[in-house]
């Protein structure tokens, strides 16, 4: 299989496929090659798509290597089984191996052979475990081999093993009988999964070889090394002159040369007196490097002349490239093919140069040049893009983040954009809105406004989607800019990833002169939210009711709606922080804590029936029960439930799968019924567009009123309760107190990127024969009526846990049980 472009490989392979890329100075496919040739397999066909013709011209009929190649064409991407199909006639009708011409393995093809046969199998996969298995399929096996379930490219919370397919099949002929001709079809995705479900035997072999998926620069480096350190079989061409220090033929080194190995000097390379070559530098084919030049973990291709005095270091150069004295490299740059580095330029970290560039004498390089990719784990987090303001965050990245938005986009799309207080917001936010008109976006902009509000009008008919900045809750310092799609909600992990393609190959698009959009700033933006508000949410009974309320702004946006609102609703209300303060545009904890004791006080002694304080774009409220007792998050959304509830009676809330089992009860009293839902946003806006919904909450004070929108809105919730309170007749403590006392706990334990897969496969394992639930993360249920659920943060270094059982010390238990799983399992 070398068809792949290796997108987030470039610009290494903005002019050649992945298979070629070397490893060692040999194309990875040479590698792959030399690997069947060793298991005595020499009748290969190849399937070939991306600059098909550079991987013939190099490999040719496959004489040099002592093996017979085919090559298959695919006019279009097939996917992985349709290539193969494409490529069937060459097959004659026997056992065949499928395997990737891009990923370095040195795998027991014979032993794994063996398994195939032994055990009768349709198909046999090859299993790797790894340490991160986000970016792979994970396959679950029982101890016998047999295949029970595939995952595509999970996120965290779907990960309950560090098994993963490599790619390497082992296949009987029968299974190209279920493959389409001509269509596009994958193996993992639509092949496997079929044959899994009509009993095909199906089986997984556990590699203890080695396998890399040279997918993104780190990997690519890292391949180097362990070609290097001796941890992958594979062929290394030249003279090992000392332990660990390669020199193929023809090269000359200097006796005064620095070599500190392991490292590789290729074939008629030239190395000068007084460089220093320290540990896993790779220099390509008639590589010259001058006099003083510095090179530590650096990849080099063929071809390429590294001045004196420069200094490199974590970096890969392209062939063909020239890189003149005193210039400097620094870790994670890549550098295209073809480029001049002139004299004392300096390219910072994770810089890209792209083919065929030059960049001028003493030029200090910190954007990637002309094209760029993002070094990250994930462009986008659970707020959106968040960042530093003006250090991770800047009118330059809000430029081209938003430019990446408008080519997802049609032309003369409109966009919402909106912000709230902060002048760093309003600042980007200028930023967004010129990206955006022009790359013929038209754009309404809302100014400051509740976020909720924001949502509305991007959910309204003939709007594309919308973007909002805001401060970061809790980081004063930190800026989120919040993607949105047209029903208002935040981006899908899917328009995210298509969003973070375009922006990593900078292909962004440019309106025409005549193309350039509108910018308008629609009037009444509050007033129409207001009205279709109290238009759809019930508030009979308010005024009858004569309630009396304590509203906490907190010197955020909801303090644009509310008091007019309020008005119309003829409720009485005290407000507290009902203005917008620039200087103080986020929540901290001890603010939070301070104005909600604050607000106890006030409910307390003015004899209110409740009191509400709004998180700064008013998208989430915490609530204070008529004796100023704090209702926290978890009691909140168990009473907003029960009240939904008693007056739907019936239909289906949608809560995530971290909230109370108390809440089954609530529901079920009044003959209404729990969907549980992972805990993204999106998951739970997903749920929550089902017709019978009736209600939905996060748990962490956002509630979503599906009469109204489909997204959280804590003005929408706060007029709903309102209407609620007043038609039930009682306070939120009495409401309180009929509810059963839940016993949740939660904690969060350390775990370092590279063992959350082995982390998750030790938490399935020792879950054993109790019932499992994956909805999101690790869901085991305890024989005492208890249960313990176990996720990986999708952005953080941590692993979160919750624990609930019919009393505090069967929760607590539990708690530590799997703590102590997690913590094992780190080593």
């Amino acid at each position: 299989m070398a068809g792949g472009e290796g997108t987030r490989l470039r610009p290494m392979t903005a002019n050649q496929p992945k298979p070629l890329l070397p490893v060692v100075n040999k194309p990875i496919m040479e590698h792959v090659l030399r690997l069947l040739k060793r298991h005595g397999i020499d009748d290969t066909v190849v399937t070939v798509q991306f600059l098909a013709t550079l991987i013939r011209n190099y490999f040719g009929d496959g004489e040099e290597l002592g093996m017979n190649l085919k090559y298959v064409a695919e006019e279009v991407p097939l996917g992985t089984a349709g290539s193969v199909k494409n490529a069937q006639e060459h097959l004659r009708g026997e056992p065949f191996i499928v395997i990737s011409g891009d990923a370095l393995t040195d795998i027991d093809l014979s032993d794994m052979v063996r398994f195939h046969r032994e055990n009768g199998a349709m198909v046999t996969i090859g299993l790797k475990r790894v340490a991160n298995p986000l970016e792979f399929g994970i396959i679950i096996v029982d101890d016998q081999g047999r295949i029970q379930r595939f995952l595509e490219k999970p996120t965290w919370g779907q990960v309950f093993s560090d098994t993963v397919n490599t790619g390497i099949y082992i296949m009987e002929p029968e299974v190209l009988d279920h493959v389409a001709e001509g269509e596009v079809v994958d193996w993992s995705g639509d092949v496997f999964p079929k044959l899994l479900k009509d009993g095909a035997p199906l089986f997984g072999y556990i590699a203890d070889g080695y396998w890399e998926d040279v997918g993104t620069h780190e990997s690519y480096l890292r391949s180097q090394a362990d070609v290097l350190s001796g941890k992958v079989d594979v062929d290394i061409d030249g003279f090992e002159v000392s332990p660990g220090v390669w020199v193929a033929e023809g090269a000359e080194v200097d006796p005064e040369a620095v070599l500190k190995g392991p490292l590789y000097i290729g074939d008629y390379a030239k190395v000068e007196a007084g460089a220093e070559l320290r540990e896993f530098t790779v220099l390509g084919s008639n590589v010259v490097v001058r006099s003083e030049a510095f090179l530590h973990r650096t990849v080099v291709h063929d071809n390429v002349f590294i001045g004196a005095s420069t200094n490199m270091r974590g970096c890969v150069i392209g062939k063909n490239t020239d890189v003149m004295s005193g210039a400097r490299i620094e870790e994670g740059a890549v550098v295209g093919e073809e480029c001049v580095i002139e004299s004392e330029a300096y390219l910072s970290n994770d810089i890209k140069v792209y083919p065929f560039k030059t960049i001028e004498a003493g030029a200090v390089v910190n954007a990637n040049v002309i094209w760029e990719s993002r070094g990250q784990r994930s462009l986008f987090g659970p707020r959106g893009v968040s960042g530093l303001i003006n250090v991770e965050i800047t009118p330059e990245l809000a430029v081209r983040l938003a430019s990446a938005y408008a080519t997802t986009l049609k032309k003369g799309s409109v966009v919402i954009t909106s912000r709230d207080v902060s002048r760093a917001a309003r600042t980007l936010k200028r930023a967004v809105i010129s990206a955006l008109t022009a790359a013929a976006i038209d754009v309404r902009d809302l100014e400051v406004v509740p976020l909720p509000v924001a949502r509305f009008h991007t959910s309204q008919s003939g709007v594309a989607g919308g973007i909002s900045l805001r401060t970061t809750p809790g980081d004063p310092q930190s800026v989120d800019i919040v993607f949105l799609d047209d029903r208002g909600a935040d981006l899908s992990p899917a328009a995210q990833r298509k969003l973070e393609r375009v922006f990593s190959r900078a292909e962004y698009r440019r309106a025409f002169p005549g193309e350039i959009a509108e910018l308008s700033f629609p009037s009444r933006g509050v007033e129409s939210y207001a009205h279709e508000l109290l238009r759809n949410i019930d508030t009979t009974g308010v005024a009858e009711a004569e309630l009396k309320v304590v509203v906490d702004c907190a010197g955020g946006s909801a303090s644009l709606i509310l008091p007019s609102l309020l008005g119309r609703i003829g409720v009485d209300v005290l407000t507290v922080n009902n203005r917008l303060d620039e200087s103080s545009p986020t929540d901290t904890l001890a603010r939070q804590m301070r104005d909600l004791q604050r607000l106890g006080d006030l409910v307390k002694s003015s004899g209110a029936d409740f009191g509400v304080r709004f998180d700064p774009v008013a998208e989430r409220l915490a609530l204070v029960d008529e004796n100023g007792e704090l209702v926290d998050n978890d009691r909140a959304l168990l009473v907003v439930l029960d009240l939904v509830a008693a007056e739907r009676k019936g239909g289906r809330v949608a809560l995530p799968v971290t909230t109370t089992r108390v809440a089954e009860q609530v529901a079920s009293y009044h003959g209404a019924h729990v969907q549980w839902t992972p805990t993204s946003t999106d998951e739970l806006t997903k749920a929550a567009k089902a017709e019978d919904i009736i209600f939905a909450a996060d748990g962490r004070g956002g509630y979503l009123l599906p009469e109204f929108s489909r997204t959280t809105d804590g003005i929408a919730a706060f007029v709903r309760l309102l209407g609620l309170v007043a038609r039930t007749r009682m306070s939120l403590s009495q409401i309180d107190r009929r509810i059963p006392q839940a016993h949740l706990l939660r904690r969060s334990v350390p775990t370092p990127w590279a063992v959350k897969g082995s982390v998750m496969r030790a938490v399935v394992e020792a879950a054993g024969d109790r019932e499992v639930d994956t909805t999101d993360g690790v869901r085991v249920l305890d024989p005492s009526g208890g249960w313990a659920l176990i996720l990986p943060d999708t952005a953080e270094a941590v692993t979160h846990l919750w624990a609930e059982g019919p009393d505090s010390d069967t929760a607590q238990r539990l708690l530590d049980e799997w703590a102590a799983v997690v913590e094992h399992a780190e080593g």
